[in-house]
């Protein structure tokens, strides 16, 4: 038996396994985008996970050892048309040449793995299962075919199995940054928060230019309660990406929970310099200001928060806020009076920082597109 087969029939076993195990308890997937975040009376802080839901083409330097991809001619220059054609986004076309070509070849597993790719781009997930599974029973060394394998069942909302195809994928080819990405949201899903924080970091090791693995790397660590670490992962994160407005948010509402409210209020304010629409931060600030005593300051961000929830069609939130803005009014007066002022209640870090919430902050991005060899096949050449 060769060393690929046994890979294979180890890696089929255990996806079988795992997929009857997700089959008993599978929920509804928890890559697909939510529209908004959940809030807090107090803090609006929302936190969220992001699926890198990145394609993975076979590069053109890891085609086979030689030029041809194929000891058949046709195959090849059927194969070398459905390549051309799916990188023009005539997806159809494509399939039908990747067809041919595996008709004239039925072992050309670098087309099964473009098949699949299609299928995912046209959501037809089974199918792309049957494809990326076929790729990997030709080519069990084909790291790109498990990835993108993990990330169908990914997106079908069965992480185990998905957990499986990544690891698989990162036996193959440790350096998949992709894969690694992927293996901690979904171990983050699972509740397996440690495992999520260590492949996060693995995945920041290999990218340090992943601003998503920050942001997620963040996250887990803030529902471990290690807020330090959080803070410093939010920075980094908004390091290579300053316009998002959830890490600024989270970082004040930590260092709010902290007891240091001047730096939550900075930073607040550098949320709203960045996306002056930022609702939330809005909110935030005038719940910050109020628990600083300082009533006129928080009135005018609540207000700008009250008009903002309105124009979203928020009801419910803005109905809130409308309540905390007459409950300022009246502290306003009493303090005016000289009263003895009530400070506002300040939760406790559990029901400050909402716990995150299964879904991605981006679209999903586009695949990736390895350069296309177009010199194996002399009747199409360039």
């Amino acid at each position: 038996m060769s060393h690929k087969y046994r890979i294979f029939q180890w890696f089929y076993t255990t996806l079988k396994v795992a997929l009857r195990h997700s089959a008993k308890q599978q929920k509804p997937s928890s890559v697909t985008l939510a529209d908004s975040p959940r809030k807090r009376f107090f803090y609006a802080t929302s936190v969220f996970l992001v699926l890198m839901a990145t394609i993975t083409d076979l590069p053109a330097s890891k085609l086979l050892a030689q030029d041809i991809p194929s000891q058949d001619l046709e195959a090849a220059s059927f194969y070398q048309q459905g390549v051309m054609r799916y990188y023009r986004k005539d997806l159809q076309a494509a399939e039908n040449a990747f067809r041919q070509a595996l008709q004239r070849d039925p072992n050309l597993g670098i087309a099964r793995n473009y098949l699949g790719s299609i299928m995912l781009q046209q959501n037809r997930l089974d199918a792309a299962v049957q494809e990326y599974t076929e790729a990997i029973r030709i080519n069990p060394n084909l790291g790109e075919a498990y990835y993108n394998l993990g990330l169908t069942l990914h997106k079908q909302g069965q992480t185990e199995a998905a957990i499986t195809a990544y690891r698989q994928a990162l036996v193959i080819d440790p350096a998949m940054v992709a894969a690694q990405y992927n293996l901690g949201l979904a171990l983050y899903e699972k509740g397996q928060k440690n495992e999520a924080v260590n492949a996060y970091k693995q995945a920041i090791n290999l990218d340090s230019g992943n601003a998503n693995a920050y942001f997620n790397l963040a996250i887990a660590l803030q529902d471990q309660g290690r807020n330090t670490e959080a803070i410093n992962a939010y920075h980094q994160s908004l390091q290579l990406n300053p316009n998002n407005a959830v890490a600024y948010n989270n970082i004040a509402s930590l260092l709010a929970i902290q007891g240091q409210a001047s730096l939550a209020i900075a930073t607040y304010i550098e949320a709203i310099h960045h996306i002056p629409n930022d609702t939330a931060a809005y909110y935030n600030l005038g719940v910050t200001l109020y628990n600083q005593g300082d009533f006129k300051k928080a009135k005018v961000a609540l207000k700008r928060a009250l008009n903002q929830y309105r124009e979203q069609g928020n009801i419910q939130q803005a109905v809130m806020v409308d309540q905390l803005i007459q409950q300022t009014t009246q502290m306003q007066r009493e303090t005016q009076v000289g009263q003895a002022l009530i400070p506002f209640p300040t939760q406790t870090h559990t029901n400050n920082v909402v716990q995150p919430v299964q879904q991605m902050p981006n679209q999903p991005e586009t695949p990736l597109e390895p350069p296309v060899k177009r010199t194996y096949v002399p009747s199409l050449g360039q």
